[in-house]
């Protein structure tokens, strides 16, 4: 049996969503919907989406030949004991024998690609960083039927209410 406005295709939409309310952060939209689902109201007919979207990157630090070869002979080194392991699996050989020839030969291809792919930013790009998509609005969304309760019921939600027109 199927929920109305959820198909397979689609499990994350509504068939016709409303705007219940606009909250600055997570938190609060969370705490909406979690006091709606005390109230007993179908919770499965709404929706927290986060919007305007903002990219942050975060610098972490400076790169140079000495960092980019350590970050590459320890990932490289990584991946070859990965390998060993797996290859252990499959072989006679002595255990340590196959796990050091192949983080050996990991941290070696690792430092190799990780110079080169360096040495092909050409200086554009000298430092490391994070990145993250996050949202600076979360609207919560409900199907338009059930759209005149819900505000209804959040009406009753301790705190300042929420507009639902923001």
């Amino acid at each position: 049996m199927s929920t109305p406005g959820l198909t397979p295709a689609s499990p994350l939409k509504l068939k016709f969503p409303q705007s219940l309310a606009v909250y600055d952060d997570y938190a609060k939209a969370q705490k909406s919907v979690d006091f709606l689902a005390d109230a007993e109201f179908p919770v499965n007919q709404l929706m927290i989406v986060g919007t305007d979207l903002k990219r942050i990157e975060r610098v972490t630090g400076r790169l140079t030949w000495s960092k980019v070869a350590v970050g590459g002979i320890l990932s490289g080194l990584w991946f070859g004991i990965f390998i060993g392991l797996v290859f252990a699996l499959f072989t006679e050989e002595n255990l340590w024998q196959v796990l050091l020839s192949t983080a050996f030969i990991g941290a070696t291809f690792g430092l190799v690609w990780a110079l080169i792919g360096y040495a092909f930013t050409r200086g554009q790009r000298d430092f490391s960083s994070i990145t993250q998509v996050v949202a600076t609005k979360y609207e919560v969304l409900v199907e338009h039927k059930d759209a005149a309760r819900a505000r209804e019921l959040l009406a009753g939600l301790p705190g300042a209410l929420p507009d639902p027109f923001a």
